[in-house]
């Protein structure tokens, strides 16, 4: 009877673990609605495990003032636990912001940079993301996916 015991118990805590694990990271992306790139990317934090939704905009600029991320720019803008996000950026630096949750608006990876999520092949090391901290000091280097 004992080992029946243990096994049930095994088995609920297994299952309760698995539950909270998977629980998705809610984020909301403002994109233009002809944007391909946007759209590979929403399907890359999906694939990574975010509950996305998105929010067809056609003025891009004013959500990127509205958010503060005006003066450090990509096609699309996040917002995830607090934090915005700009651009591609990779779900590693994403999770890294959520984790340590410094006292910045977000994150950016400015322009679009051929080499990030949604706009071609990933080379690990090569794609420097910005911290955006607030109060408009300038920005700096957050990591480096």
């Amino acid at each position: 009877m004992k080992m029946l015991e243990r096994l049930l118990l095994t088995l609920m805590l297994a299952l309760f673990c698995a539950g909270t694990a998977l629980a998705a990271t809610a984020v909301t992306v403002y994109k233009s609605p002809t944007c391909g790139c946007c759209e590979k990317y929403v399907d890359y934090l999906r694939e990574n495990g975010f509950e996305v939704k998105t929010v067809d905009e056609q003025d891009m600029s004013a959500i990127k003032k509205r958010y503060g991320m005006d003066h450090i720019a990509s096609c699309h803008t996040a917002l995830v636990g607090g934090y915005v996000v700009e651009g591609h950026v990779p779900v590693a630096a994403i999770r890294k912001l959520l984790k340590e949750k410094p006292d910045l608006i977000g994150i950016s990876a400015p322009g679009m940079p051929m080499n990030s999520p949604g706009m071609g092949e990933m080379k690990q090391g090569t794609l420097t993301i910005y911290a955006v901290p607030k109060n408009g000091r300038e920005p700096y280097v957050f990591s480096v996916e």
